[in-house]
């Protein structure tokens, strides 16, 4: 009698995943998936070159092509990445909040369409989008970083929580060059309201 083995199957780690994007109230913001009727706002918003420049995968010229193609990839749901349109009550397009797995890590990246700067809402989106993704993630570490010439969104992490690792060169598409880089890092236990 011949005895038939077959190979076990490999055992892969899970990929971390926070679970689908969500819906997140404020106090005057809401933060939803994006949609593809975004696509306007968000090239009126990243085409402006004070908004780009602090940004290191934003080409210049922006255009609204440029947000439907980026779209398509985040609302397609394949993914477990979180892009959170930043709106005011009237559903207007201003920011962005994304947490982003890339080579392995979590990371943090935002921007406000330039109108909006000063009042605060960054660090509101921010923040709720951060605790938000640690009731789901509370064990992972959240890298994040600015341009060293941001010194208000240094402001907005360190608020937060954020601690300083190091600084690097990254390339800036926008600048079409190299950018110091200051690289922080944080953790649920750490996370501060502003």
């Amino acid at each position: 009698m011949t005895t038939l083995t077959f190979p076990r199957p490999q055992q892969t780690a899970a990929r971390p995943d926070p679970g689908p994007c969500p819906i997140i109230d404020t106090a005057r913001l809401i933060l939803r998936p994006h949609r593809l009727t975004d696509a306007d706002a968000i090239a009126q918003s990243l085409g402006d070159y004070q908004v780009s420049r602090m940004l290191a995968r934003v080409p210049v010229p922006y255009h609204s092509q440029d947000a439907r193609d980026w779209l398509v990839r985040q609302t397609a749901g394949v993914l477990p990445d979180w892009t959170l349109a930043i709106t005011t009550g009237d559903d207007v397009h201003i920011g962005c909040v994304g947490l982003e797995l890339r080579h392995g890590q979590w990371n943090l990246g935002y921007w406000l369409n330039r109108y909006y700067w000063g009042k605060g809402y960054a660090s509101e989106a921010v923040h709720a989008a951060i605790a938000r993704f640690f009731m789901r993630m509370p064990e992972t570490v959240l890298h994040s970083g600015v341009f060293a010439d941001n010194a208000g969104s240094l402001r907005l992490q360190q608020k937060l929580g954020f601690a300083i690792t190091g600084c690097a060169q990254v390339y800036a598409l926008a600048r079409a060059g190299m950018v110091s880089h200051i690289e922080t890092q944080l953790t649920a236990a750490d996370l501060r309201k502003p």
